[in-house]
Order: structure tokens, then sequence, then C-alpha cells
């Protein structure tokens, strides 16, 4: 019996990309993944020698930190707006920043009650912002 060809909307469902990695330069590597692992809480996913990637296990999606000296001696950072967005779990989007800032995050923006919704944004060590919202 040949097998049955799926309808084109379930085809073109499937042909969707999901977004794997997004990098994030920073100067320092080994600096940046402490600060993303102990300051936002997020799980190192991949680390090879050149390649360190955070994210939380068992989820899509990583951030993948790229230090800029390693392709370009002189490579400077460009800080400023990443245009990433960071979705906080829990039903309290002002008490997960809060505890943010209890592990000594810096807001650029404190959290703000839009009509479209809560949001925030942060800036690690590097001068990379970033927006947060709330997951739920």
């Amino acid at each position: 019996m040949p097998a049955k060809k799926k309808p084109a909307a379930a085809r073109a469902a499937a042909a969707k990309p999901i977004v794997s990695s997004v990098a994030v330069v920073v100067a320092d590597r080994e600096n940046a993944t402490k600060w993303y692992t102990e300051k936002l809480g997020l799980d190192v996913i991949d680390r090879m020698e050149h390649w360190v990637t955070v994210g939380r296990k068992g989820r899509p999606g990583v951030l993948h930190l790229c230090q800029t000296t390693e392709f370009d001696p002189n490579g400077k950072l460009e800080p400023g707006n990443t245009g990433i967005a960071l979705l906080l779990p829990g039903k309290d989007f002002v008490a997960a920043c809060d505890a943010l800032k209890a592990q000594g995050v810096e807001f650029v923006t404190e959290p703000e009650k839009a009509d479209w919704g809560w949001w925030a944004s942060i800036r690690d060590p590097d001068g990379n912002e970033f927006t947060v919202g709330p997951a739920s």
C-alpha cells in the first residue's frame, strides 16, 4: 500500500524553520558563560573549543556566545539592543524581574505595563541589551 501524502498545509508547516541559535558577541566567552548561567539561570547546552551555547535543557533555542577576538584580534563589541527577546516563566512578571535584580542583573528599562502587555530590558556585562517579557 503506497504511503499517503500529507496535506499541503501539513507539508508547509513542516517546512517552516525553527530558530536554533542566535549569536551574541562577547568580550570573554568564559565570563559571559558565567553571567548567563549564574545571573540568568540558563544552562550550558554545548561547549567545545570555541563554542559555548546557553539556553534551557530540553527546550529549543540557544544563545551562541561568540568571543569577537577569536575571529578578529582587534574586533570591537557593538553594545546595544540585540533585538533578542527573552521570556521569563511564572505568573508574576514583576516578581521574576525582582529575582533577576537580586541576582545582580542590570535593568535598562524597569518592568513596565504597556497596552499590549508587560516588558522590561536588561543588559549583560558586554553591553548587549535584551527585551524581556512574560512567557505566559
